[in-house]
């Protein structure tokens, strides 16, 4: 999710106020961009940097709203936009879902587009829709580099084969979460098969302060040797530097932290956000659902850093082949095991409701097939090897 030349950064531009608006570009038709928070938040300014670019790239004008709560404030903010004549209206946080769909009940003329959302395709609307990527693939590749590195601390008799264990500092112990720490984790498993990992929660999207804590209390308390989050702030990785923990960073590069960033992955919003316009301006119906993959670049994984594994770019590059190709897939249920029994089938909360109730099965030739039935993520199954610690 990486940084564009050309714009002036939203920060500069619009100050910390509650609610921020700013466009780029002055000719072509508008696209209007609803954000959670701002550039300081890596999970905001990888959706920022893309709707720049895409925008760039495609000739029309970027009107950018950030800073904008998962509340009423969302749909004014979107209503705000159509009203400034924008063709399309997008909103990059699961809370935004409601007040989109309700904006497009309104504005029947206007597309509205919904990152991790659940609802379109039972929505049926055809002026709003869900998108999301293959991410645990691009944490899977990640999670290779990390087995690879505690392969290596093993071998140079940094930590001993019962030491390697792994951190992850998640925000919420949702399906879009568990997913992602789960193919983090067998990532790791697949190289260094002795690996565990505990999960603790900040119950927050984006809190510095808590994921600083989170993060000292995997290292200091769990004792875990290299680190990883779903979260949106440097509040890990300032702690995994400081520390001289290796860390696996999300939503873009972090090379600055030379002594602890190992690699990371990211979904890149450019290649949805184009397609989001062509086909908005074009008239063209679209997928209530669209899944980014590795193919079509919406899911990154970055070089491994100079304190990575001899070997590890090429092992990554491998199983990158792999996962494109098919030969790979991510939830192999012979790869895993719920209280020590591997799973035949599965029923997951595909069609959300209100009582989250199991709806679809989604295992098929051994297979949990992710991210098929929508786009966003419902793995939600608590494998063995992890430890999860819930606190209120």
């Amino acid at each position: 999710m990486k940084k564009l030349v050309g714009f002036l950064g939203l920060t500069a531009l619009c100050g910390v106020a509650a609610i921020s608006l700013t466009s780029c570009g002055n000719s072509g038709e508008k696209f209007g961009f609803i954000f959670l928070h701002d550039e300081k938040s890596t999970y905001d300014k990888n959706f920022i940097d893309a709707a720049k670019q895409a925008c760039k790239n495609k000739g029309v004008q970027a009107v950018l709203k950030v800073n904008v709560p998962e509340g009423e404030e969302c749909y004014s903010a979107a209503k705000e936009l159509v009203n400034k004549g924008c063709k399309g209206v997008f909103a990059d946080s699961f809370g935004h879902e409601d007040h989109m769909i309700r904006a497009a009940k309104e504005f029947e003329n206007v597309q509205f587009g919904h990152a991790t959302g659940t609802k379109a395709h039972t929505e049926k609307l055809s002026n709003f829709h869900n998108a999301f990527a293959s991410i645990y693939e691009g944490r899977y590749i990640a999670g290779v580099a990390a087995g690879m590195k505690l392969n290596d601390m093993i071998n140079k008799g940094e930590i001993t084969t019962e030491q390697a264990k792994m951190g992850y500092v998640g925000a919420f112990p949702y399906a879009e979460v568990v997913s992602g720490f789960t193919s983090f984790y067998l990532g790791a498993k697949s190289v260094c098969d002795p690996v565990t990992m505990t999960v603790r929660y900040t119950n927050s999207w984006y809190d510095e302060t808590a994921e600083n804590t989170v993060c000292t209390t995997l290292i200091e308390k769990d004792n875990c040797k290299l680190i990883s989050q779903h979260a949106d702030s440097q509040g890990a990785p300032s702690v995994c530097e400081a520390k001289k923990v290796p860390n696996v960073f999300y939503n873009g590069e972090n090379k600055t932290l030379k002594d602890s960033y190992l690699t990371s992955s990211r979904i890149n919003w450019v290649p949805y956000f184009e397609y989001f316009i062509e086909n908005t301006l074009a008239g063209n119906k679209m997928d209530y659902d669209w899944t980014g993959t590795l193919a079509n670049g919406a899911v990154e994984v970055f070089e491994p850093s100079s304190i990575a594994a001899d070997g590890t770019k090429e092992r990554m590059e491998a199983v990158k082949a792999d996962l494109k190709a098919g030969k790979l897939n991510v939830f192999d249920t012979s790869k895993f095991t719920v209280l020590g029994v591997h799973l035949p089938l599965y029923l997951a909360d595909v069609d959300t409701d209100a009582n989250y109730t199991p709806d679809t099965s989604v295992i098929k030739d051994g297979v949990f097939e992710e991210s098929k039935y929508r786009s966003a993520p419902y793995f939600d199954i608590r494998i063995d090897g992890i430890t999860e610690i819930i606190e209120k």
